[in-house]
């Protein structure tokens, strides 16, 4: 499942990241977006989601959120 589908607050773990853009693969692996991370949902806003990723928030767009599977 991707981070559309997570529920609110749970910490899930990235299992992988699915793009054929190796510019969104290089810009999610920068924010520390990768294999074996924990990832949480923290909300949901209408184009996607703010996410926390090693200490950090960050609000990603639904393309985004579909490229990172759990």
């Amino acid at each position: 499942m991707n981070l559309l589908e997570a529920q609110e607050g749970k910490e899930y773990i990235i299992r992988a990241i699915e793009t054929d853009d190796e510019e969104m693969d290089a810009f999610l692996f920068s924010l520390g977006c990768y294999s074996g991370e924990p990832i949480t949902v923290i909300s949901r806003k209408r184009g996607g989601c703010v996410v926390s990723v090693k200490d950090a928030r960050y609000n990603i767009d639904r393309l985004l959120a579909e490229a990172i599977l759990i």
